[in-house]
């Protein structure tokens, strides 16, 4: 597999967004500024709460299937690759690693074959989009961390995306779940949340090459990143951490992850958590306290890390 130099463009975007000019212009620049060859786009599905069983992705809160295709098509015309990754969010604000059902059926209850269908039909109807426009790769979903041990609907799920769609399959699951899953073998490339604390990246490192080598099969972050935010170095995926503005201790995060997986030729490429559809000044940009990366010096540390890559041709 050749190596991921991937960003996530504007994830969950509503109606609309990916049609406007400024968004074709933002994603021009992130492959120029970065050296990125990849971009996962993830149109998003709405459920009411953890325990609903219906996905809503027809309002005007996610992008409809016609500029999603169209969207596709100029990013492959700049030359990139276009992984496709429809997401489940809970509307109310949970995380949807929390989406979770009694495990017997009970009556008056929603059940785990409800959603499942729901969530089925969501995956199924971008599956075949992302075989009409030639996408590289298809994740099916990511961090459903509660949902993980229902192995048989898995693999269901992922037959049925098959029928439709001919490409590499993938499945993002969370940071330090990768040994939690015990249906990787059921898909072409195994794929994670790279959130991990700087110092830490070795250990973890050494956990995760266990579950490659015992599935053989390709590895790559799906999603990975830190904000520049004081003490994200520690804890790169806590939304909730109130720091101060810390351009430093972002960038010093992108140094220790890449020199950690640079060393590790089964770590097949990353992709970044994330570029906006929408860019305000560089000046303005450095000022932000969150994973962007634009404008700020973890870009040239980025761009630097993907041009490497690309010389040594993997």
């Amino acid at each position: 597999m050749d190596y991921i130099r991937g960003i996530t463009f504007a994830p969950f975007a509503g109606r609309g967004v990916l049609s406007r000019e400024e968004s074709r212009e933002s994603l021009r620049k992130m492959q120029e500024r970065t050296g990125a060859d990849t971009v996962v786009l993830a149109p998003g599905g709405l459920q009411k709460n953890a325990h609903a069983t219906e996905i809503d992705y027809g309002s005007g809160r996610t992008m409809s299937d016609e500029e999603l295709r169209s969207f596709i098509r100029f990013a492959r015309a700049l030359g990139m690759r276009v992984f496709l990754k429809p997401t489940v969010n809970c509307a109310d604000g949970t995380w949807r690693a929390y989406i979770r059902f009694f495990d017997e059926d009970v009556p008056c209850e929603p059940k785990w074959k409800d959603w499942f269908a729901a969530y089925t039909d969501f995956q199924v109807h971008y599956a075949r989009i992302a075989e009409e426009t030639g996408c590289e790769m298809f994740i099916a979903g990511c961090e459903m961390v509660m949902t993980e041990h229902r192995e048989a609907e898995w693999r269901r799920l992922i037959q049925e995306i098959r029928q439709v769609y001919q490409g590499p399959v993938s499945y993002n699951t969370d940071k330090y779940q990768e040994h939690n899953v015990k249906w990787w073998d059921c898909v072409d490339v195994i794929s994670s949340s790279g959130y991990y604390p700087a110092d830490d990246w070795e250990n973890q490192l050494d956990r995760i090459e266990a579950v490659v080598t015992a599935f053989g099969k390709p590895f790559f972050f799906a999603e990975t990143g830190c904000m520049s935010t004081s003490g994200s170095s520690g804890r790169p995926n806590d939304w909730e951490l109130e720091g101060t503005w810390n351009l430093t201790e972002q960038d010093m995060w992108y140094k220790s992850a890449f020199e950690a997986i640079g060393n590790r030729p089964w770590v097949r490429g990353i992709a970044l958590w994330s570029w906006d559809a929408s860019l305000s000044s560089e000046a303005e940009a450095k000022g932000g306290r969150f994973y962007e990366i634009y404008g700020k010096p973890a870009e040239a540390r980025v761009r630097a890390f993907f041009r490497a890559r690309r010389e040594r041709k993997e």
